[in-house]
Protein backbone atom coordinates (compact mmCIF):
# COMPACT_ATOMS: atom_id res chain seq x y z
CA UNK A 1 0.00 0.00 0.00
CA UNK A 2 1.77 3.82 -1.15
CA UNK A 3 1.04 5.88 1.55
CA UNK A 4 -0.23 8.53 0.81
CA UNK A 5 1.23 12.22 1.96
CA UNK A 6 -0.97 15.76 2.71
CA UNK A 7 0.01 19.54 2.90
CA UNK A 8 -1.20 19.28 6.34
CA UNK A 9 0.41 18.10 9.37
CA UNK A 10 -1.94 15.05 10.10
CA UNK A 11 0.11 13.72 13.01
CA UNK A 12 -0.04 17.41 14.64
CA UNK A 13 -4.06 17.13 13.88
CA UNK A 14 -4.20 13.90 15.79
CA UNK A 15 -1.98 14.94 18.85
CA UNK A 16 -3.58 18.53 19.39
CA UNK A 17 -6.93 16.54 19.37
CA UNK A 18 -6.13 13.55 21.32
CA UNK A 19 -4.55 16.02 23.05
CA UNK A 20 -7.36 18.20 23.65
CA UNK A 21 -5.22 21.52 22.36
CA UNK A 22 -7.67 23.95 21.28
CA UNK A 23 -5.11 26.71 20.21
CA UNK A 24 -2.91 24.33 18.32
CA UNK A 25 -5.94 23.33 16.71
CA UNK A 26 -6.99 26.40 15.67
CA UNK A 27 -3.38 27.11 14.30
CA UNK A 28 -4.51 24.58 11.37
CA UNK A 29 -7.49 26.54 9.79
CA UNK A 30 -7.34 28.67 7.00
CA UNK A 31 -8.45 32.70 8.19
CA UNK A 32 -11.62 31.65 6.42
CA UNK A 33 -11.98 28.33 7.33
CA UNK A 34 -15.70 27.05 7.15
CA UNK A 35 -16.83 23.97 9.53
CA UNK A 36 -19.77 22.28 8.84
CA UNK A 37 -21.61 20.29 12.09
CA UNK A 38 -24.50 17.57 11.38
CA UNK A 39 -25.78 16.06 14.77
CA UNK A 40 -28.83 15.14 16.90
CA UNK A 41 -29.64 18.92 17.21
CA UNK A 42 -28.58 20.18 13.79
CA UNK A 43 -29.54 17.87 11.21
CA UNK A 44 -28.32 18.22 7.29
CA UNK A 45 -31.22 20.81 6.66
CA UNK A 46 -30.07 22.92 9.19
CA UNK A 47 -26.37 22.54 10.05
CA UNK A 48 -24.39 23.46 13.04
CA UNK A 49 -21.95 26.21 10.29
CA UNK A 50 -18.98 28.05 11.63
CA UNK A 51 -17.02 30.45 9.50
CA UNK A 52 -13.87 31.83 9.87
CA UNK A 53 -10.59 30.85 11.98
CA UNK A 54 -11.58 32.89 15.14
CA UNK A 55 -15.66 30.91 15.39
CA UNK A 56 -13.76 27.50 15.11
CA UNK A 57 -11.69 28.64 17.79
CA UNK A 58 -14.44 29.09 19.94
CA UNK A 59 -15.83 26.00 19.28
CA UNK A 60 -12.79 24.08 19.33
CA UNK A 61 -11.98 25.53 22.56
CA UNK A 62 -15.88 24.26 24.13
CA UNK A 63 -15.15 21.11 22.90
CA UNK A 64 -11.84 20.71 23.95
CA UNK A 65 -12.49 21.96 27.67
CA UNK A 66 -15.15 19.15 27.83
CA UNK A 67 -13.94 16.10 30.24
CA UNK A 68 -13.96 13.64 27.56
CA UNK A 69 -11.27 10.73 26.03
CA UNK A 70 -10.98 11.33 22.89
CA UNK A 71 -8.91 9.17 19.64
CA UNK A 72 -8.78 10.17 15.92
CA UNK A 73 -9.58 6.01 13.96
CA UNK A 74 -9.75 4.83 10.49
CA UNK A 75 -8.09 8.35 8.65
CA UNK A 76 -7.43 8.09 5.14
CA UNK A 77 -4.85 11.06 3.89
CA UNK A 78 -5.07 12.30 0.45
CA UNK A 79 -3.17 15.38 -0.85
CA UNK A 80 -5.97 17.91 -0.63
CA UNK A 81 -8.62 15.98 1.09
CA UNK A 82 -8.66 14.22 4.67
CA UNK A 83 -11.25 11.80 6.28
CA UNK A 84 -11.38 9.97 9.73
CA UNK A 85 -13.49 8.86 12.61
CA UNK A 86 -13.30 10.56 15.97
CA UNK A 87 -14.18 8.38 18.96
CA UNK A 88 -15.48 9.79 22.16
CA UNK A 89 -16.64 8.87 25.33
CA UNK A 90 -17.81 10.83 27.95
CA UNK A 91 -17.21 9.96 32.01
CA UNK A 92 -20.94 8.91 31.97
CA UNK A 93 -20.21 6.30 29.22
CA UNK A 94 -22.09 8.37 26.46
CA UNK A 95 -20.27 7.53 23.47
CA UNK A 96 -20.04 10.09 20.02
CA UNK A 97 -18.72 9.18 16.70
CA UNK A 98 -17.83 11.76 14.26
CA UNK A 99 -17.30 11.45 10.45
CA UNK A 100 -14.72 13.78 9.39
CA UNK A 101 -13.81 15.21 6.60
CA UNK A 102 -11.20 18.05 5.40
CA UNK A 103 -10.56 20.13 2.70
CA UNK A 104 -6.32 21.30 2.78
CA UNK A 105 -5.58 24.93 1.05
CA UNK A 106 -1.90 25.94 1.62
CA UNK A 107 -1.24 23.70 4.01
CA UNK A 108 -4.12 24.52 6.40
CA UNK A 109 -7.96 23.50 7.05
CA UNK A 110 -10.41 25.49 4.57
CA UNK A 111 -13.14 23.33 5.11
CA UNK A 112 -14.38 20.73 7.21
CA UNK A 113 -17.27 18.40 7.39
CA UNK A 114 -18.41 16.24 10.57
CA UNK A 115 -21.43 14.12 10.90
CA UNK A 116 -21.79 13.19 14.29
CA UNK A 117 -23.81 10.10 15.72
CA UNK A 118 -24.97 10.56 19.83
CA UNK A 119 -25.31 7.15 22.17
CA UNK A 120 -29.44 8.08 23.10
Amino acid sequence: MTEQRTALDFEALRQASEQRDPEALANLYAEDAEVRIVNRETPPSSPHVLRGRERVAEYLRDVCGRDIELRIEDEVVGQERLAFNVACEYPDGTRVLSATTLEVRDGEISRQVSVEAWDE
